[in-house]
């Protein structure tokens, strides 16, 4: 059995996102492999609580190691405050934390944050280096941002400016690039952007679920429910959403119109702002905004609905793989995140174009789902079996001990 040392920033089992990819990987790669598992001190209390209240056999093939900088090196981080300057300079400091370890190693793995653009120091080790999953988001689109402040344009576009700068001139990213013996891409744009070649690298997402239960057969109602899940920032397009689910409900009489709902959970800035689009577009008593929530309260919603609506712009959307292993079909945009988890069996993929364009396609996909249940039921069927080959948390492990074993 190979040991795999992993580094892995973000690990929180209670949380989702990054943080629960971090603890779900490391659980996969303990499945075939012993792991000695480095995060920040931070992520302790919630790890060893929940291995307290979860038992589980592979729990004896990890080791955690904690480090965190000095507290003089660390006293301005605040929350998500300076993190992806933290995150830079913990990557070069756990270096020398490891080398004082004196432990032992056959395979160095760089888990998180998963991004294209920051380096990682593992492979001065000299053992075969693994590297991600690492994704690329692309700039959002300018049409997509024009009903927001222009303060979140120029923040999007100094973002991209500043990975530009590391792609472009960054030493310690082209000798991560160099010394990766393998790269795990979130998806395609990554490869594309490094100019990686084909025996470098595999495409394998960072999102994934386990399987909490599905209905096979819809429950019988006449209620269309619509749902979407994430923080309301202009990421992750809810605008877009709003506005399609408007159009798709103002086409239909008023009897079939009233078993419509869209639900919206999440929080965040710009709730206000989506609320008064709700008003202006006249919408109000068929959406429901719903707060944060317990995950399987989120669940449960997901297995009662229709459709999985998720027009954002990111490279990523562990809901996505959540909405399919209950079977729901995912109408989203046709880009580097949600466009390619899904196929035309499971779901509807819109392109990029026009603001107005957009909305009037992911209003037809929205029309089409409805007035076709047998299309729905089609689709319902092939998101599970979309969740089950591509989505379920052992299928990572499976990929990761099979590149383990090549190296």
């Amino acid at each position: 059995m190979k040991t795999i040392l992993a580094t892995a920033y973000a690990i929180n089992p209670y949380k989702g996102s990054e943080d629960g990819m971090g603890w779900n990987f490391v659980a996969q790669m303990a499945r075939f492999s012993r792991v000695i598992a480095i995060t920040r001190e931070n992520n302790r209390p919630y790890i060893d609580k929940f291995m307290r209240e979860n038992p589980a056999d592979f729990y004896q093939n990890i080791q955690f190691l904690y480090f965190d900088l000095p507290a003089w090196a660390r006293f301005w981080k605040k929350g998500s405050r300076g993190a992806m300057i933290y995150y830079l300079m913990w990557q070069k400091g756990v270096i020398n934390f490891i080398r004082k370890q004196n432990i032992q190693f056959d395979i160095v793995h760089n888990l998180n944050f998963h991004n294209d653009w920051t380096p990682s120091y593992l492979w001065q080790f000299g053992k075969p280096f693994v590297w991600g999953p690492i994704g690329h988001h692309n700039r959002i689109p300018f049409q997509y941002l024009q009903s927001y402040s222009r303060l979140y344009w120029l923040k999007d576009e100094l973002t991209w400016l500043v990975k530009k700068s590391f792609w472009n001139a960054s030493t310690g990213l082209n000798d991560t690039i160099a010394n990766s013996n393998h790269i795990l891409c979130m998806n395609a744009g990554v490869s594309t952007q490094l100019q990686l070649p084909e025996t470098k690298y595999s495409v394998v997402p960072s999102v994934a679920t386990q399987d909490c239960g599905w209905l096979p057969v819809q429950p019988d109602t006449e209620q269309f429910t619509v749902i979407s899940a994430g923080r309301l920032v202009p990421l992750k397009g809810f605008d877009l959403a709003i506005a399609a689910f408007a159009q798709f409900v103002h086409q239909l009489p008023a009897a079939q119109r009233a078993n419509c709902k869209f639900k919206i959970v999440g929080s965040g800035e710009e709730k206000h702002t989506l609320m008064d689009l709700c008003e202006s577009l006249q919408v109000v008593e068929n959406v429901e905004f719903i707060s944060w929530i317990d995950r399987q309260e989120l669940l449960e919603m997901m297995k009662m609905a229709s459709v999985f609506l998720f027009p954002s712009h990111e490279g990523a959307g562990m809901v996505v793989a959540e909405a399919l292993s209950f079977g729901l079909p995912v109408v989203c945009l046709d880009n580097d995140g949600p466009g390619e988890f899904i196929d035309g069996t499971c779901g509807i993929a819109v392109p990029i174009s026009s603001y107005e364009s957009t909305v009037e396609k992911l209003g037809n996909a929205l029309t089409t789902l409805f007035v076709r249940p047998d299309k729905r039921k089609a689709m319902r069927l092939a998101a599970r079996k979309r969740f089950e080959n591509h989505f379920h948390w052992d299928v990572r492990g499976r990929q990761l001990q099979e590149i383990y074993e090549k190296l």
